[in-house]
């Protein structure tokens, strides 16, 4: 649909030929003042949702709270279009993130591109974008704000599965603070959690602003095994109001956690002890430090930016493996520890031209990005598990090592053009990068063979987005986009064939209305895959080999509803309702698996939540229901898709199922500065569900169970 050079040159036209077509156009109705934009992202509000040409979605912080959640995970399930996995195999701990969006694949969250207040949040954006270590933590933030379409222009790469960015507390303009605390205790595992944020800053007279930021995870889970979570995540920010056109703004921020990870349990295993666990040495561990400087100028007219960051990350973890043929029955210990560092510096231009009947706002931005990777792989000799015995004194060689790195530029220019009811922003991005990965083999300390792949890849990703206003409440959009993702690090070093950067075409066509007592979103997406690489594994897990997945699709319908039932009666004021459905249709398009299912997704997800606000309490009713997933087993293992559930708990559907969760809190006010309690239960009537990993770490995982949770906060 977008040959290269001839779109390019189309977009590069169509500016000036909206801006003749519109001239002789009578618009239907004038447009309101207007002034520069510059960030998409910037503070997300509702009037953005609205005027976003795509679907989009924000979860703010009284959600959040009320929605009970311990995590990002919790909140993320809110959105519709986005599936979460338990944490589970080598993903399984507190610190992972596991998200995936249309039926895009959710292990460690490589398909979206996911910001912390615009920052990738990913060790490395290009040649890691794994988020086994996800730096973000929920009591530090304001809103949780997702694009799942039209967002491919300006940000990359890895956005065929939209952006996620975490938006954390800004700077009051007056002194304030609040601190507060989560408690949660499982009913089986024993295991009890706490949640404690601390939130401090405030403004001067001269317009300089800081404001200190604290959120943590500390216990343990519902099972054995996923015990001793400990996250700690602080933030500095600071703000300085140069004049009445210039800012700037910094982060300083770090992140540390560690936590054991559960096994995946076989069939017998978990039908003898769902909660059990029989892998007492793996855990996961990783900290991550970056900084960030941004420098605003805005005159209403013309907007400059200029975003500079820093990131230094580490990772690492103990992990068992399974052996096999003359080694059946024994295992080894393996270690990863990494190191990776990220540059970036990312500046734009946007300018607003006002004709009368035609206002653009045309963008152009650029980017230059340095990484560097450092990842070892030891593992220990072969044993027999057995009481007292201690895995961790096993003297533990390396076999592999390798030094990989990214250079990467990218350039975008779009043009948001309004005239009448219509809004039309065509853009364009070009990425140009380069990444290799020199792998080392080891053994007895010393080089046994050497193997230096490497990628220059460009890539130029046209946009094409439509909005109309049917009123000031209701908008109607379109849009097409191609997005891409690079050659990872573990794909070069992983593969026997020249593989390829990943591209999909991406489509939206939908609706949104916001009223003052109801309102409400429909978007239909469909998602073309030329190619998709897959991790092809055994049965045991083994390291396997990256391939051509080959043509995927994936599409589908998504829609939220609120509605505020007191505009109906005086009798039912403060009480409202809402709900999202999410159909999805991933199947591959080429293989054996051709028209099956992908894995590890579901295609029907829905929510249903009912809040009753009265004087000073507040109560929620929430359910979450799914529909099956599969695990069928790898398309290069032969022509089986698997259905029925093995013996080793890794392949097979998994059941659907579906939650309720109950929450009622008390505001004192400010008597008692502004003390607010609470008291919630998740999954009320203790459904048993469970999901599958068929990694190095695979099997199955049981979900979480009936679990009493406390919430207490303190504002001053």
């Amino acid at each position: 649909m977008f040959p290269h050079k001839k779109t390019a040159i189309a977009l590069a036209l169509l500016p000036l030929s909206l801006h003749s077509f519109a001239a002789d156009a009578e618009p239907s109705k004038s447009l309101e003042a207007i002034t520069v934009t510059g960030d998409w992202l910037g503070t997300p509000t509702e009037t953005k949702v609205l005027e976003h040409a795509g679907a989009r979605s924000i979860v703010e912080r009284q959600q959040i709270q009320e929605s009970g959640s311990a995590s990002v995970r919790d909140v993320l399930r809110q959105v519709p279009g986005v599936q979460v996995q338990e944490s589970n195999g080598t993903g399984g701990s507190d610190i992972s993130l596991n998200v995936g969006v249309r039926g895009l694949t959710s292990r460690l969250s490589p398909r979206s591109t996911v910001l912390l207040d615009g920052v990738p949040l990913a060790y490395a954006p290009y040649g890691q974008p794994q988020l086994s270590l996800a730096p973000v933590s929920l009591g530090s933030l304001e809103a949780v704000d997702v694009v799942r379409g039209a967002g491919s222009v300006r940000y990359g790469p890895q956005n065929v599965g939209g952006i996620i960015n975490f938006v954390t507390r800004s700077i009051p303009k007056q002194f304030a603070g609040e601190v507060g605390v989560g408690v949660e205790s499982a009913g089986h595992g024993g295991g009890t959690k706490s949640t404690p944020n601390l939130f401090i800053g405030g403004t001067n007279e001269n317009g300089l602003g800081l404001a200190l930021l604290y959120s943590g995870t500390h216990g343990d889970g519902w099972r054995q095994g996923n015990d001793k979570t400990s996250i700690d995540d602080l933030m500095l920010k600071g703000a300085y109001r140069i004049s009445k056109t210039d800012d700037i703004a910094i982060s300083l921020h770090h992140f540390e956690g560690k936590g054991r990870m559960p096994g995946g349990l076989t069939t017998a295993q978990f039908a003898a002890n769902p909660f059990q666990s029989d892998r007492p040495y793996d855990e996961f561990t990783g900290r991550r430090t970056d900084g960030s400087l941004r420098y605003t100028h805005n005159d209403g007219v013309n907007k400059f930016e200029m975003l500079t960051y820093y990131t230094d990350s580490y990772r690492s973890s103990y992990l068992e493996q399974e052996g096999t043929g003359a080694n059946a029955n024994r295992r080894r210990l393996t270690t990863a520890p990494r190191n990776y560092k990220t540059y970036a510096f990312e500046p734009r231009y946007s300018r607003l031209i006002d004709s009368g009947s035609v206002v653009q706002e045309i963008s152009i931005g650029a980017r230059y990005l340095k990484e560097e990777a450092s990842e070892t792989a030891t593992r220990s000799s072969y044993y027999r598990p057995a009481p007292g015995f201690d895995a961790y004194a096993l003297a533990q060689p390396a076999y592999q090592t390798s030094k990989g790195g990214t250079t990467a530029h990218a350039f975008y220019i779009d043009d948001r053009i309004d005239f009448g009811n219509w809004t039309v922003t065509p853009g364009v991005r070009y990425e140009s990068f380069r990444s290799h990965n020199d792998v080392f083999t080891v053994a007895n300390n010393r080089i046994t063979n050497a193997i230096y792949p490497k990628i220059d890849s460009n890539e130029v990703l046209p946009t094409l987005s439509v909005l109309y206003r049917m009123s000031e409440r209701w908008t109607l959009f379109a849009n097409a986009g191609v997005s891409f993702g690079p050659q990872q690090y573990a794909q070069l070093a992983q593969s026997t064939t020249s593989l390829h950067p990943e591209k999909a075409k991406t489509y939206e066509i939908g609706t949104k209305y916001k009223g003052k007592s109801w309102s409400g979103e429909l978007t239909l997406f469909n998602i073309n895959f030329d190619k998709e690489l897959q991790l092809a594994r055994s049965i045991t897990g083994d390291v396997g080999q990256w391939t051509d997945l080959g043509a995927t699709r994936h599409r589908g319908l998504e829609s939220a509803l609120r509605y505020d039932l007191g505009s109906l009666s005086d009798a039912l004021k403060g009480l409202s309702v809402s709900g999202t459905y999410t159909y999805t249709q991933a199947t591959s398009k080429a293989g054996v698996f051709a028209g099956r299912d992908l894995p590890f997704y579901s295609r029907h997800v829905a929510t249903l939540g009912a809040r009753y606000e009265r004087g000073p309490w507040t109560l929620n009713a929430d359910l979450y229901a799914q529909s099956k997933q599969r695990s069928p087993g790898s398309p290069d293992d032969g022509a089986r898709y698997i259905t029925v559930e093995d013996a080793s708990g890794r392949l097979g559907d998994i059941p659907g199922y579906g939650t309720v969760n109950l929450r009622a809190a008390y505001d004192f006010g400010p008597s008692l500065s502004h003390l607010k309690l609470a008291v919630g239960v998740k999954n009320l009537f203790d459904r048993r569900y469970y999901n599958r990993s068929v990694d190095n770490n695979g099997g199955k995982y049981v979900g979480q169970p009936r679990t009493v949770y406390l919430q207490a906060s303190l504002a001053f």
